[in-house]
């Protein structure tokens, strides 16, 4: 007994995540910088995004001073566990990741879309009747078009994405399949086309993702969330990133 007293007594106490951010002063937020509008960088040099004005409501909730860590799909998960990060963000929610780290709440949509034209009256799947859309073959947004395309639409599948989106900016197609992320960046570069999103596919939301059993960081993170929502700070920057309103159902 004495023993594992001792030895109780012996073990050191593991500060979380949250004291090493209070006692450094800065949250390391691991950041895409080749993912645009969520991350890249700018004509002068800096980083802008949606991520890097994410990071920021982060480090003022934290009463932080953010340090954005640039990461790629390969090294992030190493990272983190590694502690080169704090939080991550851009991370879908998946059962294979979860067993590994934690997820906030959603703070900003990702999904598949239907794209087109202002003047093209598409609302929904049944509006596809009759009409060409362009697709990367074999991708997630070839097979949940498929899905859902009345048989009288003309899917136009192209070798990549790029492929698909070069047919409809040359007019091969009325409408495209892309993500939200890659549709508002055509948008920004390519005004004339008029582009819209006319309706949902599949969606993956964005959230924080972060080691797990870290409680009190979930927390602080999980509130700045709620708290740019309910201020509306969320739903200006998917206007000005995304350029649509922040999902009702986010």
């Amino acid at each position: 007994m004495l023993l594992c007293a001792g030895l109780l007594h012996a073990a050191p106490s593991q500060a979380d995540v949250i004291d090493n951010i209070v006692k450094s002063g800065t949250v390391k937020i691991g950041v895409f910088m080749d993912y645009p509008p969520f991350g890249s960088i700018g004509p002068d040099m800096k980083p802008i995004g949606y991520d890097i004005d994410m990071a920021v409501i982060i480090g003022k909730a934290l009463n932080a001073k953010v340090e954005l860590v640039q990461v790629t799909g390969d090294n992030r998960m190493a990272y983190l566990a590694g502690h080169k990060v704090d939080l991550l963000l851009s991370v879908g929610q998946t059962p294979e990741r979860a067993k590994v780290i934690d997820f906030s709440d959603a703070y900003a949509p990702y999904y598949l879309a239907v794209f087109g034209g202002k003047k093209l009256a598409v609302k929904s799947e049944g509006d596809l009747a009759g009409k060409t859309i362009s697709v990367a073959r074999g991708t997630l947004e070839d097979l949940s078009i498929t899905k859902v395309a009345p048989e009288s639409a003309n899917i136009k599948r192209f070798d990549d994405p790029n492929g698909a989106i070069s047919a409809f900016l040359s007019g091969q197609a009325q409408m495209m399949v892309v993500g939200n992320d890659v549709g508002a960046t055509i948008m920004e570069k390519n005004p004339s086309t008029s582009l819209e999103q006319k309706f949902q596919l599949f969606s993956s939301p964005d959230h924080v993702g972060q080691n797990k059993n870290e409680p009190r960081l979930m927390k602080k993170v999980n509130d700045a969330i709620v708290q740019a929502k309910k201020d509306g700070s969320l739903d200006k920057l998917s206007k000005k990133w995304l350029h649509v309103p922040l999902p009702a159902n986010l």
